[in-house]
């Protein structure tokens, strides 16, 4: 089975092609089982007129489908945030997706150190982005993730994109430093694909994701799609890609769901 993380998932008026039936509609032509999805971050819900929680309406939206696994967000602007975090564990989600240079919060400041305890405390799992994203890069230097992981042993979280092509190096040592602490860091292997070729800054070789798994073990990475932002036909070539792959069998299984469900505690 493939159970993917990381889909991002809109109403109609804001993004007509991002909704949850077109993810479905997905899933089912490039033969993916489970996905865990994402809320719209708060700013983007706002400025398309909604006055509700857009955590609040994910949990509406997913309730009744099997399928799907909620991750909340959070609004720094609000404040709160330890409250944040609870109420996403109450509505039931497994984890929070957390993106620094779009949300402009230091990945090692006080406030996002709130948001990790009160994660770490309820077991929720975080999927922060990693690599640049056109934000001051000294706040969300890969590198930094290593605070993280050093400061909150018990936190399982993925490093998405896995630094992509500029801060991969970052992303592998901050996994291989980690590994004899806990080992809850996980390469998120989400838009590595060379589809672009040379324009992309977050295409990764094939010998640079064998090589995460040869220093961080089979058991530490997992699959994304960055949906709605790949099509299906990226999606398809990217699973076809982790298949070819020169790593057991048994591995390819892990990443393609295994290691995922393991993280987030579902049989």
């Amino acid at each position: 089975m493939i159970f993917a993380n990381h889909a991002h998932v809109f109403s109609k008026e804001i993004r007509p092609e991002g909704t949850v039936e077109k993810l479905i509609e997905l899933m089912n032509e490039c033969g993916i089982d489970m996905a865990v999805c994402y809320p719209p971050f708060h700013d983007r819900y706002r400025e398309a007129g909604f006055t509700d929680d857009p955590n609040e309406w994910l949990a509406e939206e997913i309730k009744d489908n099997k399928r799907l696994i909620g991750f909340g967000n959070i609004d720094f602007e609000r404040g709160n945030l330890k409250q944040q975090v609870y109420r996403i564990a109450a509505l039931g989600f497994k984890g929070i997706k957390m993106h620094p240079p779009y949300q402009e919060f230091v990945i090692d400041g006080p406030e996002a150190f709130e948001v990790y305890e009160a994660a770490q405390e309820k077991g929720l799992f975080i999927s922060f982005h990693s690599g640049m994203h056109w934000h001051r890069l000294r706040d969300n230097r890969v590198i930094l993730f290593d605070e993280v992981a050093w400061n909150f042993p018990k936190l399982k979280f993925s490093m998405e994109h896995i630094g992509g092509y500029h801060f991969y190096r970052e992303a592998l040592a901050v996994m291989c430093n980690n590994s004899r602490n806990g080992n809850n860091v996980y390469a998120g292997w989400t838009s590595v694909g060379l589809h672009k070729g040379k324009d992309s800054v977050w295409a990764l070789t094939d010998e640079e994701l064998e090589r995460v798994i040869h220093q961080t073990g089979e058991d530490r990475s997992v699959f994304g799609l960055d949906f709605p932002y790949n099509n299906a036909d990226v999606i398809k070539a990217d699973i076809a890609r982790i298949k070819s792959l020169d790593i057991s069998e048994e591995c390819k299984e892990k990443i393609l769901g295994l290691n995922l469900m393991n993280a987030l505690n579902i049989e």
